[in-house]
């Protein structure tokens, strides 16, 4: 069984996407959104076939989906951090950078794959309307891709708590809309200022209270590496 995108709609690439969050405005507004991530679909195994289409093969035997290069309207990227993350200091397989940076520079490839599509000679502009890969602000990757393009806290898009993350690519920056983490607080994390002296990190991914219809009964690393929604409908509003 094999599948080929042919739909008149904007495709939206959401490359290692996990839960889909942070192309769930794209999709709720209509767009094509592809999901390629595990345990269904590696990144890594993508290829370009000789027609132009970006082929990404499943684990299910003779399953795929291919998609026509000419037809991706953007793509979001969010390679896993594991391997990156400064707050790997005591896992028990050791840091592999050359294993992190397998499926950065998959998502890329098929980035670059699209930008490369030849163009009139006169054209300024190129395919994609937008492409953007998220990592971690505090990690490794910022040593290998440079200074992101841009920077947030989930709390300065209305999200109540602190995940410094980072953004490269080509897109429209998202206008922040807090600037004072204490106008989202919720109570609870009032109370808890009120009565101890405040942690440097508001971390209350354990609460249900931050979105539970996405993030369900998911472990904290899972909840933790979910796209907040305040940024993501942001900079769905700024990257239509």
């Amino acid at each position: 069984m094999v599948s080929q995108t042919q739909n008149s709609k904007k495709i939206v690439l959401d490359l290692c996407g996990g839960t889909g969050s942070w192309a769930r405005p794209y999709f709720e507004a209509g767009y094509n959104v592809i999901t390629i991530t595990l345990p269904v679909f590696d990144v890594r195994e993508s290829f370009l076939r000789g027609d132009g289409c970006i082929v990404f093969p499943s684990n299910q035997s003779g399953k795929f989906i291919a998609v026509d290069r000419k037809d991706v309207y953007g793509v979001l990227a969010a390679p896993p951090c594991t391997m990156f993350s400064f707050a790997r200091t005591n896992a028990k397989k050791p840091r592999d950078l050359k294993e992190g940076m397998e499926c950065v520079r998959a998502c890329l490839d098929i980035i670059w794959s699209i930008k490369e599509i030849k163009q009139e000679t006169g054209k300024k502009t190129l395919p994609l309307k937008f492409w953007a890969l998220e990592n971690p602000y505090h990690g490794f990757l910022p040593h290998f891709l440079g200074k992101p393009s841009f920077t947030f806290d989930p709390w300065e898009f209305g999200d109540a708590y602190k995940k410094r993350t980072a953004i490269w690519g080509f897109f429209n920056e998202p206008k922040k809309t807090v600037t004072d983490i204490n106008k989202v607080l919720t109570k609870q994390q009032q109370q808890h200022k009120t009565n101890s002296q405040p942690l440097p990190k508001f971390d209350f991914m354990k609460s249900k209270d931050i979105h539970p219809e996405m993030f369900g009964k998911a472990d904290r690393q899972t909840r933790r590496s979910i796209t907040p929604q305040g940024f993501a409908k942001a900079f769905y509003q700024y990257n239509k």
